[in-house]
């Protein structure tokens, strides 16, 4: 395991494969979860490219800190984990708020990247009530009470079939979360939009959404990719809001198409 204290924080962090010669790909995992969602993706990607996954604060191994958040705090981590491994010129893959801390990324710190996979996500998810009542639902009775209406917008109906011992190890995974660093970052999410920031964004972009999400849905991650001059968006079947678990093989083939028409040249790490 991999730790290091930036922005007051100690994050959980993991690097495969990190060599000069070979582009970094850069994965930010969701609310809720940890990087350990995009293991059947990373299996695919090491080899090919140096692969950078982290536990966003209040996630995972990393601390969770002073609540609640901003996006800029999300976004301030991972440019200063970025710099502390010395990498630039990312591809940065962003699936959820992971998605959102990306697109932040690219607009304050368009060094760091050079191209983005944006994931079941948007310029904007959700509304001042929504998250306001999911704070509160959280700080009241703790991630378990919503712990259902959240796996249901996760999923598809197939994955969530009884006896799917995989649905019951990530349901596991949500409801032990921090529950101030799901409220935390519930906040932050709360607070962000950037539909007049993302119009600025000029790298390459693929926008990625499956088509049975309940949280993201396909109508606001398509809105998102007409937002970004030039970007593309496309759509899983077979998957709710978590294509790199239900569907990995798939997202793997969605992101290879695109990746390959990305110049190899152009990425270190230190």
């Amino acid at each position: 395991m991999q730790f290091a204290e930036l922005n007051g924080v100690t994050l959980h962090y993991q690097v495969i494969g990190a060599t000069g010669e070979k582009p970094v790909l850069v994965f930010s995992n969701s609310l809720g979860t940890d990087f350990r969602i995009w293991r059947d993706v990373i299996m695919q990607f090491a080899g090919t490219y140096a692969i950078v996954a982290y536990d966003k604060r209040g996630h995972g191994l990393s601390d969770v800190g002073a609540t609640p958040y901003v996006m800029d705090d999300h976004v301030g981590d991972l440019a200063a984990l970025l710099d502390h491994l010395r990498v630039t010129n990312a591809i940065v893959c962003g699936l959820s708020v992971g998605g959102l801390i990306a697109q932040g990324l690219a607009v304050s710190r368009p060094d760091l990247v050079r191209a983005l996979i944006l994931c079941d996500t948007g310029h904007k998810i959700g509304n001042d009530t929504l998250w306001n009542d999911r704070i509160a639902a959280v700080e009241e009775n703790g991630i378990e009470s919503l712990a259902e209406g959240i796996l249901e917008r996760w999923f598809s109906a197939a994955y969530r079939k009884p006896g799917n011992p995989d649905f019951s190890g990530y349901r596991n995974m949500l409801v032990r979360t921090p529950a101030a660093g799901y409220a935390g970052t519930s906040a932050a999410i709360r607070d962000t939009d950037f539909t007049a920031q993302v119009p600025t964004i000029t790298v390459p972009t693929l926008c990625v959404v499956g088509d049975e999400d309940g949280a993201t849905p396909p109508a606001l991650v398509q809105e998102l990719a007409s937002l970004i001059p030039n970007a593309t968006c496309e759509v899983i079947e077979g998957a709710g809001h978590l294509p790199c678990i239900e569907q990995p093989d798939k997202l793997v083939e969605v992101m290879s198409a695109f990746l390959s028409r990305i110049p190899a040249n152009g990425t270190s790490h230190g």
